[in-house]
């Protein structure tokens, strides 16, 4: 085996990006604090061709040096949008006709691996604060919850190591 050259990946340039259809999928960012888990999402986002991304309430927007460190550029490949309140951009998406998907441990919520996603509708994925989750005024309003099985000690992951399942997740079940 050999490791290959970045010239040899077949990456798109940011305007073969931009004019590539999209997956139907939007990440709605609920006042998440961390600059390099909105870069890391923003880095992941881009790998899934994903529409676009709603940065909500405190959640920090580009250009930032620490976004930027961790997204590699991403900022200026993916869609993004600012939204005081990520109550009302879910609101508004789902008056578009979005399926809203929190990622939140609820009663009720469904295992990631049970989840049946349909193909052909349109997804929109709630990512929450690092410590807080996703709001109740948004869960309340979600179609699903979905949780990521765990197994270890600990109650929950890294917030962009749970985009990064989940829109694996997503993409495997749209794609194939």
């Amino acid at each position: 085996m050999r490791k290959r050259v970045n010239e040899e990946l077949g990456r798109k340039s940011v305007s073969e990006f931009k004019s590539s259809e999209k997956s139907p999928l939007i990440i709605v960012l609920d006042n998440v604090r961390s600059h390099n888990n909105i870069g890391s999402i923003f880095r992941t986002a881009d790998s899934f061709l994903i529409e676009k991304i709603l940065l909500c309430g405190i959640t920090a927007r580009p250009p930032h040096r620490d976004i930027h460190k961790t997204a590699l550029g991403a900022t200026e490949s993916v869609a993004w949008e600012y939204h005081e309140s990520a109550f009302y951009a879910v609101q508004e998406l789902k008056e578009e006709g979005y399926i809203i998907v929190s990622v939140e441990q609820v009663e009720g919520s469904v295992s990631l691996n049970n989840f049946i996603i349909e193909k052909n509708k349109r997804y929109a994925l709630v990512f929450g604060h690092e410590i807080t989750g996703v709001s109740q005024e948004v869960i309340d309003i979600s179609d699903f919850c979905i949780e990521i099985p765990q197994f270890g000690t600990k109650h929950s992951f890294n917030i962009a190591v749970s985009a990064g399942i989940v829109l694996w997740e997503f993409f495997k079940k749209t794609e194939s």
